[in-house]
């Protein structure tokens, strides 16, 4: 059986205790922060913490691994890992959830440790004085550290040579860590993610994930779930299981070689709370030699909140553009300008001394961030440099779309998903507002006649708009009627009279004047 043991530091140290996790009093633990009635169930962790603690501890989860998954042979001799599960304010029941899931799922001999870093939590005299009961490695942090230096405290406690880190509202899935360090064991270069399955924030049910994803993001630097190409889909069919090259990874759960985390400069102490690391640390383990993967045979569930329980000085907003300006300015090179444009507003977020992560940078040899654009993550189009504007085109939530329409077809306006594709457009120096090889087209210089989608052609008049009333309107310069979705619903766009209506407001996400 696996015990853990629970050391508090700085301020005192307590005998361990050995308690097998079976013999856990789980509703003595859990029972001291019941959320009483009246009260919001929502209000301390920002999920339903009523539905949390009516789980056991040790609840059984659908395995959600391919079949394949289930038949193949790990090897005997992998390293041990030590786990790191950093925590503030987290609900009982969830974090007991997390570290049981992980003595339950793993093979004994393969967790050295698990270590577990309270970064000043509310209730942490309380918690330690329950928890000295049951096992591992437990750091107490004097002051808010926030997420990043919390986990490199707990990864410079760490004595195993390789780190799991996960967040304390996880729960493993069968057989989730052999697959996973037998790819560090293999490389130690690579950094391996499990595919995130869905723990549902209201009612705690475990879902799959789609197997189908890997991580990215736009120019606005915000992590997002990309589908893999339809080739990409087709390619893996032969073998389902095979690693997943990813440009980003969501940045809660992820296994790396101890030596490897060390050398490439664990995480950017001067980032706070939270936000922004995964960005960081994805741009460099690639622009430095190393790689990300997910593992397909490994799955582990995440409850995914709309919010955070931290509290954030100045602002989550604030917070996030400093810490994504800190990797942007030290990892993006010349592209760093594409997220400026994105979001003006973080050029006004001061973001501190960033010398020491460039010699890092220099020392390391890394590549420059145009070789991770054209390697990595060559699905993220980069503007232009003929162009003015780029992107979506918003009107509110929705964005201007092609409905998978062609030459001579109607464009319409569609809930905004953020994937590019249908939604992707450019406002070019010679004034089109281009698709692909395809451009918005005033076939009749009436109002209320319908645009079209033609082929592009360099001196078209039918073809030429411009940005006016701060680029708040797209207007038609031949007729001067400005781009109109009054009728999207009837049958598409048209060009009406220019007014102030709220159906004449578009908004590129990258607006690349200076």
């Amino acid at each position: 059986d696996l015990f853990f043991f629970f050391f508090f530091f700085p301020r005192y140290l307590l005998k361990p205790c050995k308690v097998r996790w079976q013999d856990f009093d789980q509703d003595l633990y859990v029972g001291a922060t019941v959320v009483r009635p009246g009260q919001d169930p929502y209000a301390r962790n920002k999920f339903n913490q009523v539905e949390s603690d009516k789980l056991r501890m040790d609840r059984a989860v659908p395995d959600t691994r391919h079949d394949h998954c289930r038949h193949k042979q790990w090897k005997l001799e992998l390293p041990a890992s030590s786990v790191v599960i950093t925590f503030h304010n987290e609900a009982r029941s969830a974090l007991l959830r997390t570290v049981v899931s992980v003595l339950k799922k793993s093979p004994a001999h393969l967790v050295k440790e698990i270590i577990l870093v309270d970064d000043y939590s509310d209730n942490r005299d309380r918690l330690s004085a329950v928890m000295t009961d049951v096992t591992g490695d437990r750091r107490d942090l004097m002051c808010p550290a926030g997420l990043m230096r919390s986990r490199v405290r707990g990864a410079d406690a760490a004595t195993a040579s390789v780190l799991t880190f996960l967040d304390s509202h996880c729960e493993c899935n069968d057989h989730w860590l052999e697959p996973l360090l037998e790819r560090v064991a293999e490389d130690k270069t690579r950094v391996v993610s499990p595919i995130i399955d869905v723990i549902n924030m209201d009612n705690f049910q475990y879902v799959g994930a789609s197997a189908d994803l890997k991580g990215g993001f736009d120019w606005n630097l915000v992590f997002k779930w990309d589908y893999m190409t339809l080739e990409q889909r087709r390619a893996r069919q032969g073998n389902p299981t095979a690693p997943i090259k990813t440009p980003m990874i969501a940045g809660g759960l992820f296994v790396m070689d101890k030596e490897y985390f060390e050398q490439l400069g664990k995480y950017d102490m001067m980032m706070d709370v939270w936000g922004g690391e995964n960005l960081e640390i994805s741009f460099r383990v690639w622009q430095c030699g190393g790689s990300l993967e997910i593992i397909p045979c490994s799955r582990v569930g995440h409850v995914f909140r709309k919010q955070h329980p931290y509290t954030f000085p100045g602002g989550s907003g604030t917070v996030f553009a400093r810490n994504t300006r800190r990797a942007a300015e030290v990892w993006m090179d010349e592209f760093k300008n594409f997220y400026y444009a994105a979001v003006p507003s973080a050029r006004n977020v001061p973001y501190g001394n960033i010398q020491s992560r460039l010699e890092m940078k220099k020392r390391l040899g890394c590549k420059p961030f145009k070789w991770y654009l054209e390697n990595v993550y060559p699905e993220l189009r980069v503007p232009d440099h003929q162009d003015i504007a780029f992107g979506a085109l918003q009107q509110g939530g929705n964005c201007l779309d092609t409905l998978g329409h062609f030459a001579d077809g109607v464009v319409g306006v569609y809930e905004c998903h953020n994937a590019g594709g249908n939604q992707e457009w450019a406002l070019t120096k010679d004034k089109s507002v281009k698709h692909m090889d395809l451009c918005l087209t005033v076939v009749d210089r009436t109002a209320g006649s319908l645009i079209k989608l033609q082929g592009c052609r360099e001196n078209d008049s039918r073809q030429k708009w411009e940005q006016i009333e701060s680029n708040s309107k797209l207007r038609h310069v031949g007729s001067n009627l400005c781009l109109d979705s009054r009728s999207a619903r009837m049958g598409g766009l048209t060009v009406e009279v220019c007014s102030p209506s709220l159906n004449q407001q578009w908004k590129f996400t990258l607006n690349l004047q200076s």
